[in-house]
């Protein structure tokens, strides 16, 4: 085990971390911080919850100490892949920043870009920022990057899945060459393993274990249910949390209209739940999470956007409540569990329709979770009428078809009745009249009054010729007054006729 003493750090940067409780460094902290420290780049991996937050942190504030910033020119931009991510490394920023003279700025989308222009304008130090806000602030003239000395990427592979890549690279070229870059990512897809080769210079490689490696700290459960109904899912959910000692839990769901579906739920049943998801308010987002870590809500229900590198201490258990489509997204879901030494627990559903997710997911992990059964009849869930469709109670057999009530579809037809020719004729003219488009009824003047219509219609339609009897109809073409074509062949007029244009008849001087 390795002390904060023996980093290189300074007495005033130690009494920090010491204030924070923690003494000794992890694997990535011990490997990382020396050779930040001496100004080389380096490319750090590490599985989420292995403290790269301060690995790259102290560092940052150690070699900022001395000079001073400049107004509009940050010294070093430290970019997060999400508002709540960045967030958080300004509070570590705040903490660990104590005694020395650095200021700093927080640039993410949702809140009042005036503060931060405010901030540029009086000069700071660091720039903590998703990628979004700073290419807007930099597009419109409130910063220049020419005077970035450390470049930070933190959750790089989080910024390949939100589709950052192209912005990152745009930052990096705006940034001087000769600037020193610390980049940490969980995983190293390829595509992240070309930006290193692009714009890193012979960085020191630290893997502190093997990419995707869930911790040893973490219990994983697999429950198997018989169909991918969302009413079964919710109910396997609530049993779940039921079941298990829930200090506090995350809920992940693959879409962000189901985080509000499930939060929603768990609420209805007596649950302390609440959502969190990227189409919330950013201060909605905020206050929930500031809720969950001190203790005021058991339950977050969130999209992945709450997957990657939120430090919430003492997550008791973690539920899968889809299967990720990446594999790699189980691992840093399961991994706000378990932190820092401490058991945690993580569940997952599984229906039918996520065998290929889960076969990706086992093979990654390379473990094989524990199978949970519940005791619970799936069957009964599924044929059980939904008490909460508001359109169950009601006759929709006025709409005219698909939407009838389950009392009308259950009440027997009428036996067939012998009608005679007169009435056959009558029952079928309302017919006859709903085919024609605006037909009017026809008025038989004088017909006495107590003459049906139906039968007095009869020999009016007995009265029309057959089809091949009628006069035939003028064209669309004759009824606006054109003629057809053999008309005007007939008539003989050819090109313009006897009207000759004025231009035609003028004389042409041909020069000599």
């Amino acid at each position: 085990m390795t002390e904060f003493s023996q980093l290189g750090l300074s007495p005033t940067l130690l009494q920090a971390v010491a204030e924070t409780g923690y003494t000794t460094a992890t694997p990535i902290q011990a490997q990382a911080i020396p050779v930040a420290l001496v100004g080389r780049d380096v490319l750090g991996i590490a599985q989420t919850g292995t403290g790269k937050t301060a690995a790259f942190t102290l560092p940052l504030i150690e070699r900022l100490s001395t000079g001073r910033a400049r107004a509009r020119m940050p010294r070093a931009i430290v970019l997060a892949p999400t508002r709540e991510l960045a967030d958080q490394v300004a509070e570590s920023f705040a903490k660990y920043a104590k005694g020395a003279k650095l200021s700093w700025v927080l640039l993410i989308g949702g809140v009042s870009m005036g503060d931060q222009v405010a901030a540029l304008n009086k000069g700071v130090d660091v720039l903590i920022a998703t990628p979004g806000r700073l290419l807007d602030l930099f597009e419109r003239g409130k910063m220049l990057l020419t005077g970035v000395e450390i470049m930070v990427v933190d959750e790089a592979d989080r910024m390949l899945d939100m589709g950052f890549i192209p912005d990152i690279e745009r930052i990096f070229k705006l940034t001087p060459p000769r600037r020193q870059t610390l980049f940490f990512s969980a995983t190293m897809p390829p595509e992240i393993t070309r930006l290193t080769t692009q714009f890193l210079k012979d960085p020191t490689r630290i893997e502190v274990s093997r990419p995707a490696q869930t911790a040893d700290t973490i219990t994983q459960y697999l429950v198997r249910i018989p169909t991918s109904d969302p009413k079964a899912k919710r109910t396997a959910l609530r049993a779940l949390i039921e079941r298990a000692d829930v200090k506090n839990g995350i809920v992940f769901c693959n879409r962000k209209s189901e985080v509000d579906i499930v939060a929603k739920s768990l609420q209805k049943h007596g649950i302390d739940a609440a959502a969190i998801h990227g189409d919330l308010d950013q201060s909605h987002r905020m206050k929930t999470l500031a809720d969950f870590r001190a203790g005021n809500l058991k339950i977050l229900v969130a999209s992945d956007v709450a997957a990657r590198g939120l430090d919430i201490p003492d997550v008791s258990h973690v539920f899968n409540y889809d299967v990720s489509h990446h594999a790699d997204d189980y691992v840093h879901r399961i991994g706000r569990t378990g932190r820092a030494g401490k058991l945690g627990q993580a569940f997952m559903i599984v229906t039918p329709a996520d065998d290929k997710s889960l076969d990706k997911v086992l093979k990654l992990i390379k473990k094989d979770p524990e199978e949970l059964v519940l005791d619970i009849d799936f069957a009964a869930i599924k044929d059980a009428p939904r008490r909460d469709d508001k359109r169950g109670g009601r006759d929709r057999d006025r709409s005219g078809g698909r939407g009838r009530s389950r009392a009308a579809e259950a009440v027997e037809p009428a036996a067939p009745v012998a009608l005679t020719e007169a009435e056959t004729t009558a029952a079928e003219a309302p017919a006859r009249s709903r085919s024609r488009r605006k037909a009017r009824p026809v008025a038989a003047v004088d017909a006495p009054l107590e003459t049906p219509p139906m039968v007095a219609a009869e020999p009016v339609e007995a009265a029309r010729p057959p089809r091949a009897e009628r006069e035939p109809q003028p064209r669309q073409s004759e009824r606006r007054g054109e003629r057809r074509p053999e008309e005007r062949e007939r008539s003989g007029v050819k090109g313009f006729g006897d009207d000759v244009p004025a231009f035609l008849r003028r004389r042409v001087v041909i020069p000599a």
